[in-house]
């Protein structure tokens, strides 16, 4: 048997689908990794030992700079996290979230308000853009912003996230018109998309350039992913960081203590109180976390 490398584009029903060079190899994952308990993710680049012209087993999985719980996906350069002010509106609370475990992971965020020809994205662009993220608005619809986000992601392996119904297959049929993803029709009456999505796929898009279509907020549960410590969050607030180091005590929390320099800042509009409040419920996560499960 042949040893060659190459990347895992596609998992479905327990096979993987890995790019080696022009050549796609269908494999199973080789017994090890069930003793291991490690598990082969789209994204990572693996050795397989090639039995035929089209079929493999994964043999092992070269190291990873990143990995993700849900979607199940690795070695991300960015996250692009896309929300909607239209039907249906996003919670900031799922695109902080996602900030947040995007840069404790060190993925760059990227946030695309789509749907801007429903709605006017500026009053939520305004606020990532105020916290130093990079901001995008789009419309799948007429176009607007496609270029725009086609530089930001250019020669990057991207990962696409949102909650059902706010145009995820949609913009990246607009990046790639040959992409055959199905999209969704949006309920009015319950204000969310049928999930269309069932697996995680890496597409290739010129440039090399990878990208991610993949399950919506909803598949991401906070319990299923590497939780991040209280101690770490401030970090995952760029916001935050201007003022960390004036508070009154050094191990602030930035919840009720007096003389905090980040109250403070959240008090005058320095600082959006709805990226402290979801801070507050991230925090407030983490302090039902056992001491090993931030190890």
């Amino acid at each position: 048997m042949e040893e060659v490398q190459g990347r895992i584009v596609k998992a479905l029903s327990g096979f993987y689908y890995v790019a080696a060079g022009e050549v796609l190899l269908e494999c199973r994952a080789r017994g090890k990794f069930r003793k291991t308990g490690e598990s082969p993710l789209v994204g990572d680049r693996v050795t397989v030992l090639r039995e035929s012209p089209e079929k493999g087993s994964v043999h092992s999985i070269l190291p990873r700079k990143n990995s993700f719980v849900r979607p199940p996906v690795a070695n991300l350069d960015l996250l692009v996290i896309l929300a909607s002010r239209s039907i249906p509106v996003t919670e900031p609370f799922l695109i902080d979230r996602m900030t947040a475990i995007a840069l404790r992971q060190g993925v760059e965020p990227v946030i695309c308000v789509n749907k801007a020809d429903l709605a006017s994205p500026e009053p939520l662009a305004d606020v990532y853009r105020a916290a130093g993220f990079s901001v995008v608005c789009t419309s799948a619809e007429t176009g607007e912003g496609i270029e725009t986000l086609r530089s930001l992601i250019a020669g990057k392996t991207v990962a696409f996230t949102g909650n059902s119904g706010v145009g995820k297959s949609a913009i990246l049929r607009r990046l790639c018109p040959g992409l055959e993803i199905q999209t969704g029709e949006v309920s009015e009456k319950l204000g969310r998309g049928r999930h269309t999505t069932r697996h995680v796929e890496l597409y290739p898009i010129g440039g090399d350039t990878w990208v991610a279509d993949t399950p919506g907020f909803a598949s991401f549960d906070l319990e299923l992913m590497d939780p991040i410590p209280k101690e770490a969050l401030e970090d995952c607030f760029p916001e935050f960081r201007p003022f960390l180091g004036r508070c009154r005590f050094l191990d602030c929390s930035h919840r009720k203590e007096p003389d905090c320099a980040v109250l403070a800042a959240v008090a005058v509009g320095e600082i959006p109180a709805s990226r402290h409040r979801s801070y507050l419920r991230l925090y407030e996560a983490a302090l039902q976390l056992k001491p090993w499960e931030t190890k």
